[in-house]
């Protein structure tokens, strides 16, 4: 998203109706429901996290330990177990065990 100058987009009884209410301030116009992104939809953000998420829960399946996953992806160990837990859940293994 990017300032634009509303007195280049939009005609100039437009520009002076909205002075009425703020003049010479920043106001922010929503997107219509219709344009509207979900988070990391535009930058890959969200398929980074999720491909990061499958990578600690592979890891972790394989014996790595929660500890050492915490310090290679800089997560604490909540995080890790968070995650490991979510990722099982994902993939219909269910809640079978304790993760440590």
């Amino acid at each position: 998203m990017r300032y634009q100058k509303a007195n280049e987009i939009m005609p100039e009884e437009l520009v002076e109706l909205i002075q009425k209410y703020i003049d010479g301030e920043y106001i922010y116009i929503p997107r219509k429901q219709e344009n509207k992104k979900t988070w990391g939809e535009r930058t890959g953000a969200r398929e980074e996290r999720s491909l990061r998420d499958r990578s600690i829960f592979l890891d972790y399946s394989t014996g790595a330990c929660v500890s050492d996953l915490a310090k290679q992806y800089y997560l604490s160990e909540k995080s890790i177990q968070r995650i490991v837990l979510q990722e099982r859940k994902n993939m219909g293994q269910g809640k079978t065990s304790k993760v440590t």
